[in-house]
């Protein structure tokens, strides 16, 4: 594995990576394979029968167990399990290399950016079925009318300052959790960046977008939690303002 530092005279950084995970057994050594040296896999199992969470100790895994069934429930759970100054989030199904986080890692440390994304692109056929893309174009259209972000993808491959993560109050634990992350820091000023990762076909069948339900179910999820109103700072804390016209 190799060694991880923004530059050749600072310190490795501190990093945690979340990984959800639903029966991901036949993913799961590829995935840990690739996490760069010196940071910390967070296996975030969800419920898992197929021995995933005993396999990821095997390779030296952090596992965190989530009840309580939800792609957003297993994140959270992640990020308050998690003690490190960078939290990233993968998914666990070897369709992204956990490695590609190395320079998102880099630009959050350097200051050039407080939330970096990983816009998916399709290496091989179905790497990514043609209702996910449609459905993870109407999202990122509605995201550009809510926030004015011109962002493409709204994937899971992201980084940020675990401190600053925790401070949006993400409450929702189902498939809108990654927009609902992307809308509270939009609203909060930061600087979210996208830059294209290799997106490869998944090993196993998906939990969300495998079907057309699953993807209308994402849809549906991401579609409340864009109809939520910006909010605001108040007294320390975060409120509602009015919604917008």
């Amino acid at each position: 594995m190799r060694a991880v530092t923004t530059s050749s005279s600072s310190p490795a950084p501190d990093v945690d990576v979340v990984l959800p995970c639903l029966n991901e057994a036949a993913a799961l050594p590829w995935v840990l394979g690739r996490i760069p040296a010196g940071w910390r896999a967070l296996v975030v199992d969800n419920g898992s029968t197929d021995g995933s969470a005993d396999l990821a100790r095997a390779y030296g895994a952090t596992v965190v167990h989530e009840s309580r069934r939800g792609f957003g429930a297993a994140c959270h759970a992640g990020l308050t399990a998690a003690s490190a100054d960078i939290v990233c989030f993968c998914d666990c199904d070897a369709s992204l290399d956990p490695g590609l986080l190395v320079p998102f890692v880099r630009e959050v440390c350097d200051g050039e950016a407080d939330l970096v994304l990983g816009r998916r692109r399709p290496q091989g056929r179905g790497a990514w079925p043609a209702h996910a893309r449609a459905g993870n174009l109407a999202l990122s259209r509605m995201l550009r009318r809510r926030t004015g972000l011109r962002l493409h993808d709204l994937g899971p491959l992201r980084a940020a300052r675990r401190e600053r993560l925790l401070s949006l109050d993400l409450d929702d634990r189902r498939s809108g959790y990654p927009l609902q992350m992307v809308v509270r820091a939009a609203d909060a000023g930061w600087r979210i960046a996208e830059h294209d990762v290799a997106y490869l076909p998944r090993t196993g069948a998906s939990k969300v977008t495998g079907t057309w339900r699953g993807t209308w179910q994402a849809v549906r999820d991401m579609s409340r939690v864009l109809r939520e109103p910006p909010r605001v700072r108040a007294g320390g804390g975060w409120s509602r303002s009015s919604p917008r016209p």
